[in-house]
């Protein structure tokens, strides 16, 4: 590697790298977000308790089967494929064309809130069964003790999760150049084109993407973190201790010393 051409290239092509860094952490931003809200709706739809008769049990399973093909689908083939398809095939097969940055955060959108129902159920699935069962004593349905009980545990529990997602959505934009959308691969591919240097062309691609995903992996550890409060927190607790009655009578001395 020639630390001269890493240079030139970084200098001579920065405004390239900047702007598919941009992309990318701007899709993959978007995606992991719209994914995540999609995610969570299906894991509490998936959640529902099945009724034992009647019409709402019928309508239960079908949407169940339509919910479980979707992730299926999503989750069993790879997202250049669902890229090619969603992007060339519907253009083909129905003459939509979609912009791209549009097509690309629906790709991610949907690919991660496949991954991410199953992320939410499982959430949803830990939590004690005493909890819902003590939230419908008091009268709540199950939208209000997935609202008020389960989701704000769920939200703290899957959060590392979350930011796993986030970070393979950062990496897993690169195949997005398959549909010709400038984040950062396609723009260091057309970089090493124009001047055949390709190792040090990715090479400085290879530092942008781990600046990115070791940036928000530290923001998403401090977010934990906040999330979980202070590590002393027990010892506070502990301070606030029954009187034993030795205290008590230590106590009652020294009010009658200070009498």
């Amino acid at each position: 590697m020639s630390l001269e051409w890493l240079i030139k290239i970084v200098t001579e092509n920065g405004p390239m790298f900047i702007n598919g860094a941009g992309v990318t952490l701007l899709i993959s931003l978007t995606g992991t977000i719209i994914g995540w809200i999609i995610g969570m709706l299906i894991g509490v739809v998936r959640t529902i308790p099945m009724p034992e008769k009647g019409a709402k049990r019928g309508l239960l399973k079908v949407v169940n089967t339509i919910l479980s093909v979707y992730i299926e689908i999503f989750r069993g083939t790879p997202m250049i494929v669902q890229a090619m398809v969603i992007y060339y095939g519907t253009a083909m097969a129905f003459g939509i064309n979609m912009d791209r940055l549009f097509a690309a955060i629906f790709i991610v959108s949907i690919n991660t809130g496949a991954y991410m129902s199953e992320i939410v159920r499982g959430g949803i699935v830990s939590i004690d069964k005493g909890q819902f069962e003590a939230a419908h004593a008091i009268g709540m349905n199950h939208i209000q003790t997935m609202t008020n009980v389960v989701i704000p545990q769920v939200v703290k529990n899957i959060l590392p999760a979350t930011g796993n997602e986030f970070v393979i959505n950062i990496k897993d934009t690169s195949v997005l150049n398959v549909i010709s959308v400038t984040e950062l691969y396609f723009q260091t591919k057309s970089v090493a084109g124009n001047n055949f240097r390709y190792f040090e062309s990715f090479f400085v691609a290879c530092v942008i993407y781990f600046i990115m995903t070791f940036t928000v992996t530290r923001i998403l550890r401090y977010i934990e973190r906040r999330i979980e409060g202070p590590e002393d927190y027990i010892m506070y607790a502990n301070q606030m201790q029954v009187e034993t009655p030795e205290d008590a009578l230590i106590r009652m001395k020294h009010s009658d010393t200070n009498r």
